[in-house]
Formats: structure tokens, C-alpha cells, sequence
């Protein structure tokens, strides 16, 4: 839907109850931190961990109806205190609290005052404040509505300006995006009569820059579905780990794994400290799918309000407000494995339980992601795929995502039961698997004589031996009602015309079928018609254009890219979507597309990475060795990519602590303020 349309047909009592909500949060702000005490507030009523309602548990926790700023790390707060009784403080203020605290809050006080006299420009000096910069920019909606709209993500800020017609300022900080957004609102006829939240409510609900992104989870109303009738009734949802006491406390999944193992020590305690969290952090909009069992959907919600711990319960004390909807209520012909109280419910998944109401939705079919639909329109004209991408694109699991898709495992593309579910079309046969090396020849792949054990012969014996190639066609022309799958990853780090041989005519759509005969045994043989082939080719190895013309012919390329809105999501100052984008632009600028980093490599388990320490695990381990590889050698060129983070005076990457590193490479890929060398 266009702009216009969307505005000209949109229902703006949708954000009635929000508006309403917001103003009393609003209120309640004003009242509790008043503008006049801010030159003197005392950091225990600023700081997370110390009293029950300090300002930024408030802001983040208690007041999303003014906003989200949930999710990801505590370092959004520029200074805190963690679980373990240490401080964080945001680099730009130092190493001792005291000091930290005096001009963080002078910091505070002079953004105030600041936009009291209208002088925008002098926020972009306030250093210490840009580490922190969605609490920042929510924190002067509240004061200031008239000059800010309760929009605080720098990427979801980014996205709503192009959508009315500006352009983002690449380095904006939030608070200057959001006044640039602020602009465009009120140069538009209609949306500038609205109140800020309508507008916010409207953007969201039209334009979502987190879907597809946004994950739905799977939420049981406690065991056997015991309290749902009171879910339903109430609107809500709750879920137990009730001694962990209200989860707006830990500042990181490290810090609840660490009480987790404390108080379950046999336990899931990672992925149980992974999903808490973003229980935690749902915000409003957000699905959220009631179970009873494993085959049974109680209903599907829609989250209306933030997290709350609710002590006046006697169990299941964290709650989260949702509105329910039972026509979506369904017993599921395929059982899922749901045996856990919070489980991430794959998008086809999802789709297929909304995609009808009642028990007809049961037989819905699962939809083909768009990705794999491409792959498989490319075998079906061509019968052989080149994936082609740099590393950490997900080039192998997408193959074997379409192997899934091809065989009628739609519903495995993405489900828990993924592995097994290769795992079974491996075995039988029709989809087969191989790594390509520079060692790997013809004898390997069609037909060659091996040195084989004879137990009546002497010396050495050589046995002809069909290769993996010559065995998959064998069986694929004994079933030609079946279609057989060749999986080939690393497909260019073979001699591809050694490998192939005179095979490269068979390929060829037309020529299936045709016999020729081998030179080896001089036996005939046809590449049959249902065998299709699916290589993966990593482009910083070698780019398509070095590959030879002859293969390159037969074969359809699909390119597959880094995809940063996989990685939705922030840790501290750091836009992980942001960070891709730009470090890949020096990559593009300095070296070439072929060598940029995939997406992949800031995932931890299929998620986004959402600490430090797992951002930092990611940096180090995977993509600063991948771009010191590149430039192996070149300090300059390493320099010109990495910029602050490599020492001038010796050539070699910084090491920097893990709860600094958010900070550190905001500042350099997506803010560009900060001096490293200081």
C-alpha cells in the first residue's frame, strides 16, 4: 500500500488506548523526575539495578506505550549497575562513577536546556550522550512532545524518513533523525493534524520496519494450559521462573544464565536466558501464539502493553498485557515440538496458522519462501544452480533449505526438526552431498580405477569404481519418477573441468538422456533428466568470472548477499543492521563486493547476536580474522577499512573490552564521533 492510500484509509481510533496509556506514562515521568531536579538527582534514582522505580527502569520497562526502547544490551543507559554489583560506564565518561555520574547528568541538564531555547544543534555536542541515544531521544519526547515523536530506533527512524520522501543523513544521531522525521510530518497535510503516537501507531502499523523480522513465540499459558482461561478472560500472558524475580533487572542473557545455572544448574540455562529476555522485551504489536500441548493452539494475540513482574500473583508472575484471538484456535495434523514453555515459531509456520481461521487451517499448505522459490525456478529451467555469495551468506543452508522444499519438507526449512529432517533425505538417497577440493578429480566424481584390497592378489590391485556422480545417475535412471538432488558445496574450489569431464555436455537441458561413452571404461552413460545439481561457491575464493565458460554456461547463478535486516536489533549504541551495511561499504569501497562479510556471522544459534559478550565472540573470532586475511600484509589497506580500531603506530587490530565494543564500533561504522586513538 502507497503513503496516501494507506493514511486516507487508515483507522485512527487503532491508537486511542495507546494515546490515552501514553499521556498518563507521560505524567507519571513528569512527576517522578520533574526538569528541576534533574541538576541535582542522585544516580541511584537514574540507574538500573538501584531503586525499584529509578528513571531508566522506568523509561524502558514502564513506559512503552511512550515508545520502545527495549531489548538488547543495558549499555542503552550510558551508566548502570549490574547484577554483579559492578558499574558500567559508557567510555566517553571515564572510569570512575562519581565523575561519570556528574557529567553524564550536566550532559542530561544541558540537552534540556538546549532544546528549552531551540538550539537542536547543540545536542550534537553533548559526547557521552551518544551512547546512549534511543534513552536520550525518549527521554526529550517526554519532556518535549511538541519537538519529538515518540520514534526512537535510529534505523526505524532512517526508514520512515525515506518513506516520506527524505533523505537520511547517514551519521544522524537519533535525536536529529527523529527531528528530520519530525519535519516531514508536518509538512504533510494530513498526518501533521494527527498527535504524535497516532502517527507512531500508524508508521508501525503500515510500515513496520522490523517485519518480517520481528520473531512470533510460542507462549504456554503454564503447565497444561492452566492458567489460559484466566489469560483469556484478563488479557494476558504469564510465564513461571518466578524466583528469578522481575526481569527488567538483568542487564544481559549473561547475567540471568549465571542466576539460571545458580538455581537450575541442569538446565537450558542459555537458551532459557536467550528467550526470557525477549519474552521481556515484546512490545507492543507483537504476536504471540497459546498453546496447550503439542498439538493444540489455544488462540493467537496480539501484545498491547510492556513486561511486567506482578508479585501480587502467587506463581506465573511474569506478565505481558495481549489481546486474544480464539478463531485462530486449531488442532495441528503435524505435532510440534513445543515441549518447552517459550519456543520461536518459524514464519511459515506462522503463516500457515493465520492463513485460516478455525480447524480448516490445519490444512493449509506451507508457503516457499521467496528465496528458495527463485532456486527452484532456476533448477526447473536449467536443472543446475550456482549459489554464489561471500562467506557467511548462508549459501550451504539455503541449498539444503531447498533440498527441503523440493522433497515437501516446507514445514523443516526452518523448524526444530530441520537436522533430522536432512538428515532423513540423506539417507535415502535421492539427496546426496559433496565438498569439492583441489584434490578432488574425475575418478571421484564419474569413474576411475582405485587401489582396492584383494584378498588372492599380490601386490597392487586397481578396481574400477564408480564415482558419486555415476552412482546418483544410476539410481535416478532406476526411479525416474523421482527427482535426485546433488548437493555441492564448495563447488569452485575444484578443477571443475578435471571433475566434470565430457559430463559438462550432459548437463545441458537438451542433451539429458543422451549416452555417451565414457573414456575410461568405455561404458555408456546419461545424465538423466530428474537429476538436479545445486553448487555453493564462496566468491571470496574465487569469483564467478574466473570460473570456466564452459561450466559457467550450464549452470544458473543466484547471488546471494549479506542481509542485514536478518540481524534486526541493537546492542548498546550499536545498530547491528547499520554495522553490517557500513563495514561492507568500506569492504566494496577498499576491496570489492566478492569479499564482504555475510550475515551469518553475527548470528549465535539463528538469532541476531544480543550481547556483548556474543558480539564480541562473533568480531573476534569470525570477522576480524576474515578481514585480516584480506588484507594480509597491507596495514594501510587494513586501516582503510577498520579505520580507529587498528593501532596506527603498529598496523594491528585493537583489542577492546567486550562491554566496550558496541560503543567503539558504533562509533566508527555508524556515528563516526569517536576518536579511538584518544
Amino acid at each position: 500500500m502507497d503513503l496516501s492510500t494507506a493514511i486516507s484509509t487508515y483507522d485512527r481510533t487503532r491508537a486511542t488506548t495507546r494515546v490515552a496509556n501514553a499521556e498518563q506514562q507521560r505524567k507519571l515521568i513528569l512527576a517522578t523526575f520533574p526538569l528541576e531536579d534533574w541538576p541535582t538527582l542522585p544516580l541511584e534514582r537514574y540507574a538500573l539495578n538501584c531503586e525499584p522505580e529509578a528513571f531508566c527502569r522506568l523509561m524502558e520497562y514502564r513506559t512503552v506505550d511512550l515508545g520502545g526502547i527495549g531489548g538488547g544490551s543495558a549499555t542503552k543507559h550510558i551508566l548502570y549497575l549490574g547484577n554483579s554489583g559492578e558499574w558500567y560506564i559508557a567510555p566517553a565518561l571515564g572510569d570512575e562513577v562519581g565523575p561519570a555520574w556528574s557529567r553524564l547528568r550536566g550532559q542530561f541538564v544541558d540537552a534540556f536546556e538546549a532544546v528549552e531555547r531551540g538550539a537542536f544543534d547543540e545536542l550534537d555536542e553533548l559526547d557521552a550522550l551518544r551512547s546512549g541515544q534511543s534513552l536520550v531521544t525518549k527521554s526529550l519526547s517526554v519532556y518535549f512532545p511538541q519537538h519529538f515523536l515518540p520514534i526512537f530506533s535510529g534505523s526505524h527512524l532512517r526508514s520512515f524518513i525515506s518513506l516520506l520522501g527524505g533523505t537520511p543523513e547517514r551519521y544522524a544521531p537519533a535525536w536529529r533523525a527523529n527531528r528530520q522525521l519530525l519535519a516531514l510530518v508536518k509538512g504533510d497535510p494530513e498526518l501533521s493534524q494527527w498527535a504524535p503516537h497516532e502517527v507512531m501507531q500508524f508508521l508501525y502499523d503500515n510500515f513496520d520496519p522490523r517485519e518480517p523480522s520481528r520473531p512470533v513465540w510460542k507462549v504456554a499459558p503454564g503447565e497444561n494450559a492452566v492458567h489460559w482461561q484466566d489469560c483469556f478472560a484478563n488479557g494476558y500472558i504469564c510465564v513461571g521462573w518466578d524466583e528469578l524475580g522481575d526481569l527488567s533487572q538483568y542487564a544481559s542473557d549473561t547475567e540471568l544464565k549465571q542466576e539460571l545455572a545458580a538455581r537450575w544448574p541442569k538446565a537450558q540455562n542459555a537458551s532459557n536466558a536467550r528467550n526470557l529476555l525477549a519474552y521481556r522485551d515484546l512490545e507492543p504489536g507483537d504476536r504471540i501464539v497459546a498453546n496447550h500441548g503439542m498439538s493444540k493452539v489455544l488462540a493467537i494475540g496480539t501484545v498491547t502493553g510492556g513486561y511486567r513482574f506482578d508479585d501480587s500473583r502467587t506463581e506465573s508472575k511474569h506478565v505481558v498485557p495481549v489481546e486474544w484471538d480464539t478463531s485462530f484456535a486449531q488442532h495441528l495434523e503435524n505435532p510440534q515440538s513445543w515441549r518447552r514453555t517459550l519456543v520461536r515459531v518459524p514464519d511459515h509456520l506462522f503463516t500457515k496458522l493465520t492463513s485460516k481461521r478455525g480447524n480448516a487451517a490445519q490444512t493449509a499448505d506451507h508457503e516457499v519462501p521467496e528465496d528458495i522459490s527463485a532456486i527452484l525456478a532456476a533448477l526447473q529451467r536449467k536443472n543446475q544452480v550456482i549459489l554464489s555469495g561471500p562467506p557467511g551468506t548462508g549459501k550451504t543452508r539455503l541449498a539444503l533449505s531447498t533440498a527441503l522444499a523440493a522433497r515437501g519438507r516446507t514445514a523443516d526449512v526452518d523448524g526444530p526438526g530441520r537436522t533430522a529432517a536432512i538428515n532423513e533425505l540423506l539417507d535415502t538417497g535421492r539427496v546426496r552431498m559433496v565438498t569439492f577440493h583441489p584434490s578432488y578429480g574425475y575418478e571421484d566424481f564419474v569413474e576411475g580405477f582405485k587401489p582396492a584390497h584383494h584378498p588372492t592378489a599380490a601386490g597392487l590391485h586397481l578396481e574400477l569404481t564408480d564415482g558419486l556422480f555415476h552412482k546418483l545417475c544410476a539410481d535416478a535412471a532406476a526411479a525416474e519418477n523421482e527427482e535426485f538432488l546433488l548437493i555441492i558445496d564448495e563447488i569452485n574450489r575444484g578443477d571443475l573441468p578435471r571433475i566434470f569431464g565430457e559430463l559438462v555436455t550432459l548437463l545441458e537441458t537438451d542433451k539429458r538422456g543422451v549416452s555417451v561413452d565414457l573414456p575410461i571404461s568405455q561404458r555408456r552413460f546419461a545424465v538423466p533428466p530428474n537429476v538436479r545439481i545445486i553448487g555453493t561457491m564462496n566468491t571470496a575464493d574465487r569469483s564467478v568470472s574466473h570460473l570456466d565458460a564452459a561450466i559457467r554456461r550450464r549452470f544458473a547463478f543466484v547471488t546471494v548477499g549479506p542481509d542485514p535486516e536478518v540481524l534486526s536489533g541493537t546492542i548498546g549504541p550499536l545498530d547491528l543492521p547499520d554495522f553490517l551495511s557500513a563495514l561492507n561499504e568500506r569492504i566494496v569501497t577498499h576491496l570489492d563486493a566478492d569479499h564482504q562479510i555475510g550475515h551469518a556471522y553475527l548470528l549465535h544459534n539463528g538469532l541476531p547476536v544480543a550481547t556483548e559478550e556474543e558480539l564480541a565472540a562473533a568480531y573476534y573470532h569470525d570477522v576480524l580474522p576474515l578481514i585480516e586475511d584480506y588484507c594480509v600484509s597491507r596495514a594501510e589497506l587494513l586501516h582503510r577499512v577498520l579505520g580507529s580500531l587498528v593501532d596506527a603506530n603498529t598496523g594491528q587490530s585493537k583489542r577492546i573490552t567486550d562491554n566496550d565494543l558496541p560503543t567503539f564500533l558504533a562509533a566508527e561504522f555508524t556515528s563516526g564521533t569517536l576518536d579511538l586513538d584518544e
